[in-house]
């Protein structure tokens, strides 16, 4: 019987952070002995680099066709009116709450502090080389050029510059486009860009397939170069991470399924229990799909014109857990390499988060090209993603967890008022 890939990343990650920490004990690093240089130079740190190239090579098809997609899957915005526009400003509402809450708890707790001057030192050292190339979007100065830089001039030359942000905004206004333009061509073109996200969504699975081999590279060349000091700083990012989710889930939620929803959160959270199991096993919004609507219509007894189109759109374009994730390992990332960002910087990767948390798959693993996308455009090195990948499948089942949660509170606030409009 094959090995899941998450338990074969999780051996990865093991043995590259077991080996390179004896490494840096037995020998003192690369610096100190010869052939663990080479070693280093020659295997480990390009084998890590691929990894992450492979990585950023897909952003620009999977955000471009995600995002134009989950877009135009709200369909016609003037016949849906009421519930197309409760739900998008639910999930804009609800996505900015969640990010601003892990971007508050990570400069509370700051889990990235407490590295020693000396190791930091290696870390930054030589940085900038090993990742050229990986991004080379530049973050705006203040906070007017960010509203000036995200709309594009040329978006094609955006996606070459790697300004990520002009290309969202372009992919967002597309799919816009694609909603408000009804004609048999259009409709084709909508089917090419679906083609386009399950091609990238193909090579994405492929390409984590090598995961083990990449988040090997990367923590044996982070541990060789910084022993196991850093790993104390992973296991309080866990905490966090795993904090915020749990915060967000039963208290922020609660307070939502009460007061805008007029349910009962301990009524909502008995009758989602089944949901929330699926999510956690399966990691994937999608999978988890049918199973939400059956509890929403069975157990919640919500209108089903409403939770259809509600947790359809929802699975993709919902993802209150993902965008809290990745607002917190950005700033987390960025804490461990002393990076300070500043607060224009922060402002940014919250708007990118949470447009992250609607343009990312529902799948597996699906917000990791986002936050290497976020590193490089702020200035963090993108192979710190390494530090936190070997983690990754089980923050991946929590966050899930929080995601398809997220849509069903969506599909009970949205409800409220509308059963007389029921036509099911």
């Amino acid at each position: 019987m094959r090995c899941p890939l998450h338990v074969r990343t999780l051996l990865g990650a093991a043995l590259g952070a077991g080996l390179g920490g004896l490494s840096f004990l037995l020998w003192g690093g690369p610096a100190e002995a010869a052939a663990l240089g080479g070693f280093v130079e020659y295997f480990a740190r390009p084998a890590g680099q691929i990894f992450l190239r492979l990585l950023f090579m897909l952003v620009v098809p999977l955000l471009f066709s995600s995002l134009a997609l989950g877009v135009a899957g709200l369909g016609d915005l003037k016949s849906l009116g009421r519930v197309g526009l409760k739900t998008l400003g639910y999930t804009v509402l609800v996505s900015s709450a969640a990010v601003l809450l892990g971007v508050f708890l990570v400069d509370l707790v700051r889990p990235g502090d407490g590295i020693s001057p000396e190791l930091r030192a290696r870390l930054l050292a030589g940085a900038s080389e090993r990742t050229a190339g990986l991004a080379s979007a530049t973050a705006p100065r203040t906070g007017l050029d960010l509203f000036v830089q995200i709309v594009p001039d040329n978006p094609l030359r955006a996606a070459v510059n790697g300004d990520y942000l002009a290309v969202m905004f372009f992919a967002l206004l597309f799919g816009v486009g694609l909603t408000l333009t009804k004609s048999e061509a259009s409709r084709r073109l909508e089917g090419t860009i679906e083609g386009l996200y399950e091609v990238a969504m193909r090579l994405i699975h492929v390409v984590l397939g090598f995961a083990p081999i990449g988040v090997f590279a990367l923590l044996f060349t982070l541990t060789v170069e910084l022993g196991y000091e850093v790993l104390g700083q992973l296991a309080r990012y866990v905490g966090v991470v795993v904090f915020a989710l749990a915060f967000h889930q039963f208290v922020v939620f609660s307070l939502m399924v009460k007061f805008l929803g007029g349910r009962s959160p301990i009524w909502f959270f008995r009758g989602i229990q089944q949901a929330m199991i699926t999510a956690f096993s399966t990691s994937s919004s999608n999978a988890t799909l049918p199973t939400a609507l059956e509890v929403a219509e069975e157990r919640l007894k919500l209108p089903p014109h409403v939770s259809r189109f509600v947790l359809t759109i929802g699975s993709t374009a919902n993802q209150n857990g993902t965008a809290l994730f990745e607002g917190v390992t950005v700033l987390f990332l960025a804490q461990v390499y002393g990076v300070e960002l500043s607060l224009a910087n922060q402002v940014l990767v919250v708007l990118i988060c949470v447009l992250g948390g609607i343009g990312t798959a529902g799948v597996p693993a699906g917000s990791i090209p986002v936050v290497a996308m976020i590193l490089g455009m702020v200035h963090v090195p993108p192979e710190g993603i390494g530090l936190i990948l070997g983690v990754d499948r089980f923050l991946d089942m929590c966050r899930t967890t929080l995601n398809v949660t997220g849509d069903l509170v969506a599909a009970v606030v949205v409800s409220r008022g509308e059963e007389k409009h029921s036509t099911v």
